[in-house]
């Protein structure tokens, strides 16, 4: 049974735990997306360093944080705020554990997360992802939500190459 909650300070080591597991094919594609040498320039920790994200996003003054449980286990989480408009709320980050994926438990926490923006009396919800293949599921977790995707390029280059003609 699926339970979505609030996070209490006793969730961080497993939310941790599931970090690794959890982006590691995000950090695939972005490897695969960028090439080894950017990739190395840009995540020296590579997927590890998601640990820590969690953690700073859990714990940062301001930001709110649901955890999903699946018979009393953490199974993901998600991070949102509210932004100093007072109209709008973000969707900062969301993970669920890969052995607790396609149960709903993203759906239920982005529903949760938007409830409490309604409450708050947000009039604008947003959440930013990744356009690469890793993060493909969280486009459609993100889309069934009910959330407009709107088209932005980001583009990278590694300066301390002396070679940078656009080979990684």
């Amino acid at each position: 049974m699926i339970k979505i909650r609030d996070y209490t300070p006793a969730d961080l080591p497993a939310i941790i735990d599931l970090m690794v597991p959890a982006f590691q094919p995000i950090f695939e594609s972005f490897e695969a997306v960028l090439g080894h040498a950017l990739y190395a320039a840009m995540f020296p920790q590579g997927v590890e360093v998601q640990k820590s994200v969690a953690q700073d996003a859990c714990t940062a003054e301001g930001n709110h944080t649901l955890v999903g449980e699946v018979d009393g286990a953490v199974a993901g989480f998600l991070v949102y705020k509210f932004h100093d408009d007072g109209e709008t709320g973000e969707i900062y980050l969301l993970a669920v554990d890969p052995a607790f994926q396609k149960m709903g438990i993203g759906s239920r926490l982005n529903e949760t997360a938007l409830d409490r923006m309604r409450g708050a009396g947000m009039k604008v919800a947003f959440v930013g992802t990744g356009g690469d293949d890793g993060h493909a599921p969280a486009r459609r977790a993100y889309e069934k939500a009910g959330f407009t995707a709107f088209p932005q390029v980001q583009y990278y280059q590694r300066l301390d190459l002396a070679d940078n003609n656009g080979s990684n």
